[in-house]
């Protein structure tokens, strides 16, 4: 009985370091995205910089103008989108990183149960020599 309970319990962990391990792996990519979104926001806010009003010695034309404007609107508009991405991915992460401490629970249950059942057995053992009778040593003298 013992012998398959061990087996049940190797095979549990098994399942959850792979568990734990997808759910690392996730982690590591919801990281990346976020990082990434990161990056894409500060390009445009960049981005945007370069095109804001500045004072200009001669005037220049209305549709240059206009068409600055219209490049500034558009790099608000984008701005304002990846600030949204940057706030799922981070949501995203947390969510990531719950699952990964949830998964890393469930492992370090299963390592435990298999400590116990480990000491249990040895225990077992010790009970089972100490129970055995004495054997007496037969002398030929």
């Amino acid at each position: 009985m013992a012998d398959k309970h061990a087996k049940k319990l190797g095979r549990l962990l098994r399942v959850r370091t792979l568990q734990l391990d997808m759910t690392r792996a996730g982690e590591v990519a919801a990281r990346e995205k976020v990082s990434n979104e990161e990056a894409l926001r500060a390009r445009i806010a960049q981005l945007a910089q370069g095109v804001a009003p500045a004072p200009a010695p001669a005037p220049g034309s209305a549709t240059t103008l206009i068409a600055a404007a219209h490049y500034r609107e558009r790099l608000h508009q984008s701005a304002a989108a990846a600030e949204r991405r940057v706030a799922e991915a981070q949501r995203g992460l947390d969510h990531a990183r719950a699952a990964t401490q949830e998964a890393k629970r469930d492992q370090s249950a299963i390592e435990k149960l298999i400590d116990r059942a480990q000491t249990n057995a040895a225990r077992k053992a010790m009970r089972a020599l100490e129970d055995m009778p004495a054997t007496i040593k037969k002398r030929f003298d």
